[in-house]
């Protein structure tokens, strides 16, 4: 057989026990929350209900349209057989909507709001950081602390910050959501101006603190390169500096390709504090909301997506790197 499909299929082999791996504490994990989803919707329903036999009744009557008075290996089961058919089941707290299409709905507001602000931070940060490292002197003495201090800047603080400045203080952008609640969803340039206005802070504040990763990542990657014996070597056998910086971009770049990727296949649950922060109708406020009422299949759902999405992410860098570096794939089939 191929060294190349054998490299391949024991990779593929991994990443499916750990899928199923991660599928089973996937279901457990919600369950060992503290707390009943359904006495939480009963109690809401029943406030000003006297009668406490018809409580109980209500109670018995959601637990089993929920299923959750079978035993819990049980309702495992039904589990993997709906995740078998693609089904997600239906969302406690927001009973009739099925997971799917809480998930369909929410996940574009968070790619619309991770995905620009992960490419752009990825080239304005490598740029930043290629550049301190090549030029040094004064250049670096400023942009090198102004990312560690934006690196070390937790999401949710340049959140609020931005949002004291700029929407509290000076109002030039509302304040959350995700559009003007005075708008219905509706492709026009009043609903498309509104989208922009209230995407700009939430991105902003996801674009200052990871850029300020990727430059202190790319710095140090070129300045390992910049100092090692090929580059010596080529300076000697007077090669040009132009080129010679060109091979060492290339090598620095590769682990923040690896991470580009992975911060890819992570991007549909990365932006929970920032939406949290900003009432950002993306999957991490809905995370939020599914964790507080205890909406199993809900939690379930959203994170088998960030799960999936992790997974097939590494999955695509193991095949890359099989590719780009044999020596990688022949290391992994030694072992």
């Amino acid at each position: 057989m191929n060294v190349y499909v054998r490299y391949l299929l024991r990779k593929f082999g991994w990443y499916t026990l750990t899928f199923f791996i991660a599928v089973t504490l996937n279901f457990i994990l919600p369950r060992l929350i503290e707390g009943n989803p359904i006495a939480m919707i009963v109690a809401t329903m029943a406030q000003g209900m006297t009668d406490a036999d018809r409580q109980r009744r209500l109670f018995e009557s959601y637990m089993q349209q929920f299923g959750l008075d079978r035993p819990l290996f049980e309702q495992y089961l039904i589990y993997l057989g709906n995740l078998f058919r693609g089904e997600l089941g239906v969302s406690f707290g927001m009973f009739p909507r099925t997971v799917e299409n809480i998930i369909a709905t929410s996940v574009p507001w968070t790619i619309g709001l991770q995905l620009p602000a992960i490419i752009t931070a990825w080239v304005v940060g490598n740029v930043l950081g290629a550049l301190a490292a090549f030029k040094k002197g004064l250049f670096d003495k400023i942009v090198f602390p102004a990312m560690l201090l934006a690196n070390a800047i937790p999401f949710f603080a340049m959140s609020i910050l931005l949002l004291y400045l700029f929407a509290l203080n000076l109002d030039w952008f509302p304040i959350g959501g995700g559009f003007s609640p005075r708008l219905m969803p509706y492709l026009s340039l009043t609903f498309i101006g509104s989208v922009l206005r209230h995407h700009t802070l939430p991105f902003l504040s996801l674009v200052f603190v990871m850029l300020g990763g990727w430059a202190i990542g790319m710095r140090s990657m070129a300045i390992y390169e910049l100092n090692t014996d090929y580059v010596l070597y080529s300076k000697l056998m007077g090669i040009r500096e132009s080129k010679i910086i060109r091979y060492v971009f290339k090598n620095a770049m590769l682990p923040q390709i690896t991470g580009l990727a992975i911060s890819l296949g992570t991007m549909v649950g990365g932006a929970l504090i920032t939406e949290i922060v900003f009432n950002y109708p993306g999957i991490g406020m809905r995370l939020f909301t599914a964790i507080r009422t205890l909406d199993y299949p809900l939690i379930s759902g959203i994170t088998l997506l960030i799960i999936t999405g992790v997974l097939l992410a590494n999955f695509l860098i193991e095949i890359v790197y099989g590719l780009v570096d044999p020596r990688i794939k022949s290391a992994q089939l030694e072992e």
